[in-house]
């Protein structure tokens, strides 16, 4: 579940431009387009979750100063996975076909945000 708006253009860009790679290698792309989607959050095996601001890049891992909890247990697991279905229903699926299908604007404007992702 990603966020389908941000404040910034060119950072919703870049995530996107990873979107192709992802649906190809069967990974499940849904966007948020309710409110603005800032946190990061993951259960593991129904027992480790972690909740917290640190993003999955380069920049996050070496500059900015992140954080995040992790919790062992079931129950608090059980309710993180409810609260993501919750949330998942009122998101809206990518598919790799309807990607394929996105104007060549986007695309431009994806690769250029891409490759400049490290400075956003």
């Amino acid at each position: 579940m990603v966020p389908g708006f941000t404040d910034s253009e060119a950072i919703l860009n870049a995530s996107r431009s990873r979107y192709g790679y992802l649906l190809k290698n069967g990974v499940k792309v849904y966007e948020s387009h309710l409110s603005l989607l800032h946190a990061k959050t993951a259960v593991i095996d129904g027992i480790w979750s972690t909740v917290g601001s640190s993003n999955l890049d380069y920049r996050s891992f070496l500059h900015n100063d992140e954080l995040n909890a992790i919790i062992f247990g079931s129950s608090f697991a059980a309710q993180m996975e409810a609260q993501f279905l919750i949330d998942l229903e009122s998101c809206e699926a990518v598919s790799l076909e309807e990607w394929k299908q996105r104007p060549v604007g986007d695309r431009v404007k994806e690769f250029f945000s891409w490759v400049v992702q490290y400075w956003l």
